[in-house]
């Protein structure tokens, strides 16, 4: 019975010491309901360097419903340098407190707004929809609208770019802007120090505290600013607003140093360099980011070879996030980037650019690799065709589908070598089965240069008679024949969507198609060119649905002919185009 007693007051005890420990939070944070016009109140950031400054508050009001269920305070700030700056990009996340609780974050601005007006974010909402067991790697969709210049809007991340060319800032400024990020020209960025995420690093990070959230680091170096508004434990949360609503998430982020305050007439921004790595981002919501403080992201290494025949080897060393979005349009970025720097961006040129995607779990690799060939803007060009079978990939929404790492090495030919197809022909116009054909090519390039390039091609014993065609075409006729209506549905796991994809035919050669002119119908299988060639009448009825669609399980293509077989002729370190159609007579 006594037992009973001492357990029940224990119970008791741990109960009345947890309800204590909640109060005592909640007595931490300003509620919402009692914010009235005119309190005073002060707020934390890094103007220079790394220490944390108070500047003042005075609340204005409360707007009610701005969003969905969700009110914003409207506050007028002072001190420090905001009378000269007005409110800073990379203050979002800054904390305000009112009687020494914690009433929220500055997040809000009115662009080109004469007065450091600003929103302020309610801590209980940043908390609140804050998660940190989800699933990383589900990016939502990244086109966020710009709001009228007269409207109160998430304030800019200012991101912060180094090793990039001139060139790559400008031609991807759009792309950064419509996520939601403000490139500022001259920006430098430190690399980090490499030290990995560690408890030491929980100490420095404290509310008001500057971090930099790493999308590119290495050799090149991209990260967005932003401020830490609440510090609980190991957890944070930020910046006030969302970074790319992109829910759960797996960025690492680092302690940041406040070069200098700069003030414009656009925008004013904070000019920061990044050190060692303490945490990972791990949700990233409208209201707030929130991470974990000595938690290692995983990340994924980038590695980029330039051959020049001008400036010699150069090799770059990055590491990059690991999402199924991100990955490839940050992998594009840095491409070009290296080619912009390496390569001359004006005049004819060619390029062949190797490439490998290794994933965890034992799945094959995907490989990339193509010539390309361009009177201008080749770098451009090249990149973002080459990256378009890892963005498919990635984007497939496999489970199972983690990169390990990515590799690409990239070398300049010396000339614009592009052949162009000009005339093909057969060693005979009529042949019987068991006989050998000869398809023979003629390519021309530029200043008169000519090949003859040629494929050889047995008639299988017992074949039909009748009319053999020998389409020759390039990659781009072989691939819509081959891959016109795939999707990753259509491949039920990440395995078969590589190595379809890894079938994907270079511009380095010409493809022969060898084939009759009978129905046969596109039907789903592992992979593309599964087909059933001359169907029995009875399966044509079924096959030929006219509601069936290039997607469906089979495909109105009784035009397109049978497949006998494919040849291929190879003519490496060109790219070549046209197409041309050869016909055989078979006699029995």
């Amino acid at each position: 019975m006594e037992w009973n007693v001492l357990i029940s007051m224990v119970i008791r005890l741990l109960g009345l010491l947890c309800w204590m420990a909640c109060f005592g939070a909640a007595q931490n944070f300003f509620p919402l309901k009692d914010v009235r016009v005119g309190m005073k109140g002060t707020g934390r950031t890094v103007f220079q360097g790394e220490r944390i400054e108070e500047f003042q508050v005075e609340i204005l009001g409360v707007l009610q419903n701005l969003a969905p269920q969700q009110s914003i305070v409207l506050a007028r700030l002072s001190g420090g340098p905001l009378a000269e700056t007005g409110i800073l990009q990379g203050m979002s996340g800054s904390p305000v407190y009112l009687d020494g609780k914690l009433l929220g974050a500055v997040a809000l601005g009115f662009p080109f707004s004469k007065e450091p007006i600003c929103g302020i974010q309610p801590i209980d909402s940043m908390v609140g929809d804050a998660t940190f067991g989800g699933p990383a790697n589900r990016m939502a969709s990244l086109g966020l609208l710009a709001a009228p210049s007269n409207q109160l809007a998430n304030l800019p991340v200012p991101v912060s770019f180094s090793g990039f060319s001139s060139s790559a800032l400008s031609v991807f400024a759009p792309h950064f802007s419509n996520l939601g990020f403000t490139l500022q020209p001259g920006l430098a960025q430190n690399k980090t120090t490499g030290r990995s995420a560690g408890a030491s690093a929980a100490s420095e990070i404290v509310p008001g505290s500057m971090i930099s959230v790493g999308l590119i680091t290495g050799d090149m170096n991209m990260t967005a600013d932003g401020t830490v508004t609440y510090v609980d434990g190991k957890r944070i949360y930020a910046f006030g607003h969302r970074f790319l609503d992109a829910g759960s998430v797996e960025l690492p982020f680092a302690h940041a140093e406040v070069i200098a305050s700069i003030p414009t007439l656009n925008s004013s921004f904070k000019l920061s360099v990044s050190h060692e790595w303490v945490g990972t981002i791990l949700s990233d919501r409208p209201t707030a980011v929130a991470g974990e403080i000595g938690r290692s992201a995983h990340t994924v290494p980038l590695s980029i070879t330039v051959n020049s025949s001008s400036t010699g080897v150069h090799a770059y060393h990055m590491q990059v996030v690991n999402d199924r979005i991100l990955t490839p349009f940050l992998s594009q970025t840095a491409l070009f980037s290296t080619l912009d720097a390496t390569e001359k961006s004006i005049g004819a040129g060619t390029l062949r650019i190797e490439g490998k995607a290794e994933f965890e779990g034992g799945l094959p690799a995907l490989i990339m690799r193509d010539v390309y060939v361009s009177d201008n803007a080749l770098a451009q060009q090249a990149a973002a065709s080459v990256i378009v079978p890892l963005g498919f990939v990635v984007g497939g929404g496999f489970a199972n589908l983690r990169l390990k790492n990515l590799e690409f090495t990239i070398s300049e030919l010396d000339t614009k070598r592009q052949l162009r197809l000009s005339q093909a022909w057969a060693s005979a116009h009529e042949a019987r089965p068991g006989d050998t054909l000869t398809i023979t090519t003629l390519l021309e390039g530029e200043n008169g240069y000519e090949t003859a390039q040629s494929v050889k091609y047995k008639i299988p014993i017992g074949a039909p008679a009748g009319v053999l065609n020998f389409t020759i075409g390039d990659a781009t006729v072989q691939n819509f024949a081959e891959f016109a209506g795939l999707s990753q549905s259509s491949l039920r796991s990440a395995d078969r969507l590589i190595e379809a994809i890894n079938l994907y035919h270079s511009s380095e050669g010409l493809y022969v198609r060898v084939w009759r002119p009978q129905p046969a119908f596109s039907v789903k299988g592992p992979g593309p060119g599964s087909e059933m060639p001359d169907p029995p009448p009875s399966a044509m009825l079924i096959l030929a649905d006219p509601s069936s669609s290039a997607s469906g399980s089979a495909t109105n293509a009784a035009t397109r002919g049978s497949d006998v077989a494919q040849l291929t002729i190879s003519v490496p370190g060109y790219s070549v185009t046209g197409a041309k159609t050869v016909q055989v007579e078979i006699k029995d």
